[in-house]
C-alpha cells in the first residue's frame, strides 16, 4: 500500500484552510459554502446503504397522480391551441420571458469535450442552434428574447470564447453554476493523483441560487419579465412554444414541468403524491413499496417556472450523496435536483409529444444516440424554422 495513503488525512476544516488562493477564488464565485460542506461530511459515517435511504427516500406512502392532473399539451389548429398561442405570443411581445439553457456539462460519452461545443445536426453545434432558435424566436416577437446559458467551472471559458465567435447578441448571457469539493467514503478532503483537491459541479439544482447570484434574473423581474423557460442544453426538442407558455400563464401554478409518455428503457423522474405535494421524485428518492410502473410519464427537466416565485421563494434543498469516480478511486460528492422546486412551489403538468416533427423531448447522451436521433432532431427544427 502506498505510505502516503496510510497517513491518516487531517480534518477537513484544516484542509479547507490550506486552499490555494486560485481554488479559494473559484469556489467563491461558485457560491460555495464552507460550513454546509463540514455538515454534509459529517453525515458520512455508518452504514452505507441506510445512510443513503435515509437522506434521499421521501418519508411515508407515495401515489400516482390522476388523470386530470396531466394535462396534455394543446393540440395544433384546435381553437384551444390558437387562443393559447396568442397568450402566449403576447407574453413574448411584452418582454415577459427568458429561456434558460443548463450549459454545464461535459459529454464524457463523447470524449470529455465541452458538450454545447459538439457538433449536433447539419455541421452545427448544440450552442449554434441554441443561437439559431433565439434568433427565429427574436425575430417573431419583435424584440430580444433573453437567452441565458448557466455553465459550470469545466465549461464558462470555451462557451464564452464561442459566442465572442459567434458574435453573439447582447441580451445571450452566461451565469455560472455552483462549484464544490469532492469528499473521501470517511468525509475527508479527496486528494487526485497530483495531490490536489478535486473540484465538482454540483447538479442543476444550483440553477436557482445561480440565478439568483448572477443578477439576471433581478434585472429581467424590474424590465417587466415573467416567466423563466428552463431547459436541457441536449433537448433540441424543448424550444418555445407560445402555446404551452400560454398554458402556462392561465393554470395559475408557480412551476409547469414538461413530461411525456414512458417507453421501454426510460429512466428519471417522475410526478408522484408524496408529503403532501404533487412533485417530481427520482427513482431513488421513491418509499421502497411504491411501484414507479403505475406512473406512466416521466420528467423530461423541462420547466416553465414564475420569475418572481424563482426570485424570492425559500427552497429547503435537499444534498444527495453521489459516488463517482475520480483516477480509478471511489469519491463523492452531493448534489441537488431543480425538480425539487415542484415541492417548493404550486406545480402543473403538461404531457408533450416525444415523436414526429412537434417532438419536444430528444435527448442526446452519446454518439450512437446523436446518430440514431439526427433525423427527428433536423424534422423538428425544420418544423419550427430554426433549420
Amino acid at each position: 500500500m502506498n505510505a502516503r495513503l496510510q497517513t491518516p488525512s487531517p480534518p477537513l476544516d484544516k484542509d479547507l484552510d490550506s486552499l490555494s488562493a486560485e481554488l479559494r477564488s473559484k469556489l467563491e464565485a461558485g457560491g460555495f459554502d464552507r460550513a454546509q460542506l463540514l455538515a454534509l461530511a459529517a453525515t458520512l459515517t455508518g452504514d452505507v446503504v441506510a445512510r443513503r435511504d435515509t437522506r434521499n427516500r421521501v418519508a411515508g406512502p407515495a401515489r400516482a397522480p390522476g388523470r386530470d392532473e396531466i394535462v396534455d399539451a394543446p393540440e395544433e389548429s384546435s381553437a384551444s391551441h390558437e387562443r393559447l398561442a396568442a397568450l402566449g405570443s403576447a407574453a413574448i411581445a411584452r418582454g415577459e420571458l427568458a429561456f434558460v439553457v443548463m450549459a454545464g456539462g461535459m459529454a464524457t460519452r463523447m470524449g470529455g469535450v465541452v458538450k454545447a461545443l459538439v457538433v449536433a445536426t447539419e455541421g452545427k453545434t448544440f450552442l449554434e442552434l441554441r443561437l439559431l432558435e433565439n434568433a427565429v424566436l427574436s425575430r417573431a416577437a419583435g424584440r430580444p428574447v433573453p437567452l441565458w446559458l448557466m455553465t459550470s467551472d469545466a465549461t464558462d471559458e470555451p462557451i464564452r470564447d464561442a459566442l465572442a465567435r459567434q458574435n453573439a447578441p447582447a441580451h445571450v448571457k452566461t451565469f455560472i453554476q455552483g462549484l464544490s469539493l469532492r469528499l473521501t467514503a470517511d468525509g475527508a478532503l479527496f486528494r487526485d493523483e497530483q495531490g490536489e483537491p478535486s473540484s465538482h459541479a454540483t447538479g442543476h439544482g444550483d440553477l436557482v441560487d445561480a440565478l439568483r447570484r448572477s443578477g439576471l434574473l433581478d434585472s429581467f423581474r424590474k424590465e417587466g419579465g415573467k416567466v423563466v423557460w428552463i431547459t436541457n442544453l441536449d433537448n433540441l426538442g424543448a424550444t418555445v412554444d407560445t402555446a404551452i407558455l400560454g398554458s402556462f400563464l392561465e393554470s395559475g401554478a408557480k412551476v409547469m414541468v414538461e413530461v411525456c409518455d414512458k417507453v421501454a428503457g426510460d429512466k428519471g423522474g417522475i410526478p408522484v403524491h408524496a408529503e403532501g405535494y404533487l412533485q417530481v421524485l427520482e427513482e431513488f428518492r421513491l418509499p421502497k413499496e411504491f411501484d414507479a410502473t403505475t406512473v406512466s410519464v416521466f420528467n423530461t427537466n423541462t420547466f416553465l417556472v414564475d420569475a418572481d416565485a424563482l426570485a424570492t421563494a425559500k427552497i429547503t434543498w435537499n444534498w444527495f450523496e453521489v459516488e463517482k469516480k475520480v483516477d480509478g478511486r471511489a469519491v463523492i460528492q452531493f448534489e441537488r435536483l431543480l425538480q425539487e422546486l415542484t415541492r417548493a412551489l404550486p406545480a402543473a403538468y403538461v404531457r408533450v409529444p416525444r415523436e414526429g416533427a412537434a417532438a419536444r423531448f430528444l435527448p442526446v447522451k452519446d454518439p450512437d444516440e446523436l446518430a440514431r436521433r439526427a433525423p427527428q432532431i433536423q424534422a423538428a427544427l425544420r418544423a419550427r424554422k430554426i433549420l
